[in-house]
């Protein structure tokens, strides 16, 4: 098959979707590799460690999309890109398609056939594909937290861990999945006050098994989020359902309760956001301020630690990238549950329900 490697074009995004290494593993099962030149410098290879490898360099993005059976990338494509693309052409990244009717709309249009990482889904319900990226988006939310905290980046001037003598500031955590574990765990280790809620109490227990006495969990419900939220000086919402738009768990009332120069990190923002006043921001201008409180809203949080987000995220889609291009898109489906469940459109269709609802379009099972 032959596979391209676009250059991410969204802003401040410097991961690639397959590393020189990775790309040696398509190459060895017979396959064509193209880069496009640059593609990899945000993450530390060069176009030479790619020819090293064995692909291609090429500098023509358009030449680069055409001749391509399948295109690996990082992030959804961006409207630049939607006409590049050609019917039954495979895309296999993060698509969040049910918070972007344009880019939907544009894959259907085209007759794509895109593979999501995001719903990529195991048998025992595990997402292998988001899980490192969403450890690593937990933990960065504290770190980006704690700094937007601080008194010159509009923040209350709290300090997460406190001192002797004075109170830990008090860090609510909605979602106890994998991103809001990673958070807790950061939150922990630098002395934070931790309260994490989540709806399911088999999840609670898990985590009142992990951090024992030192986290406060409580079901997510209307009363206890308005309590934790008010009380807040870090709110991180980390709130996950496969393929579909993230609930809105913390309204704009809300946020009129809580102390002025708190902060919000909105994970869930690629789903649109489990918080109602949350609009996706860029690395280069990550912040705004509503009501008071500082939302810091990063769509792409991941691609600002990019060396150590791309050697975690193309460790776990090679495996899957490896089988569409071995056996081909329908055999891999047919074959495949894991894949079968990340397939979000197939030339013209819709085949996720959640995304096809949350547009209220058509649904088709792919068969």
């Amino acid at each position: 098959m032959r596979i391209a490697v676009p250059r991410e074009i969204k802003p401040e995004e410097f991961r690639v979707g397959v590393t020189p290494d990775s790309a040696r593993e398509y190459l060895q099962q017979g396959h064509a590799v193209a880069v496009e030149a640059g593609a990899g410098i945000g993450s530390g290879f060069s176009d030479a460690e790619y020819e090293a490898a064995g692909c291609r360099i090429e500098h023509d993005k358009a030449r680069l999309f055409a001749e391509a059976e399948m295109i690996i990338k990082v992030k959804e494509p961006l409207p630049e890109e939607f006409g590049l693309f050609r019917e039954g052409q495979i895309l296999y990244t993060y698509l969040h398609l049910a918070a972007d009717r344009r880019l939907t709309e544009a894959l259907l249009s085209a007759g794509v056939i895109g593979v999501a990482y995001e719903t990529v889904q195991e048998a025992d319900g595990s997402l292998p594909l988001l899980t490192p990226m969403s450890q690593i988006a937990g933990r960065l939310a504290v770190q980006e937290g704690a700094k937007y905290l601080e008194k010159p980046f509009g923040g209350r001037g709290v300090l997460l861990g406190g001192v002797p003598g004075v109170r830990k500031g008090k860090v609510t955590i909605l979602g106890g999945g994998i991103a809001g574990t990673n958070a807790c765990k950061m939150a922990l280790g630098i002395g934070a006050d931790v309260t994490i809620l989540d709806i399911s109490a088999r999840r609670l227990s898990e985590l009142d098994d992990l951090f024992g006495a030192r986290v406060q969990t409580l079901y997510s419900n209307p009363h206890n989020i308005e309590r934790t939220v008010r009380d807040a000086d870090l709110v991180i919402g980390a709130v996950l359902i496969p393929g579909a738009a993230a609930p809105k768990l913390v309204r704009r009332a809300h946020l009129k309760t809580m102390t002025p120069g708190a902060v919000i990190v909105d994970i869930s923002v690629d789903q649109g956001g489990c918080v109602e006043t949350t609009r996706p921001t860029t690395h280069a201008n990550p912040v705004f301020v509503e009501e008071g409180v500082v939302h810091y809203c990063v769509a792409n949080m991941p691609g600002a630690v990019s060396a150590t987000s791309t050697l975690a995220l193309t460790s776990v889609t090679n495996r899957y990238g490896l089988k569409i291009a071995g056996l081909g898109i329908e055999k891999a489906l047919a074959d495949n549950a894991a894949i079968r469940a990340g397939l979000n459109c197939h030339t013209g269709r819709l085949t996720n329900r959640p995304v096809a609802e949350a547009h209220g379009l058509p649904y088709f099972a792919w068969e």
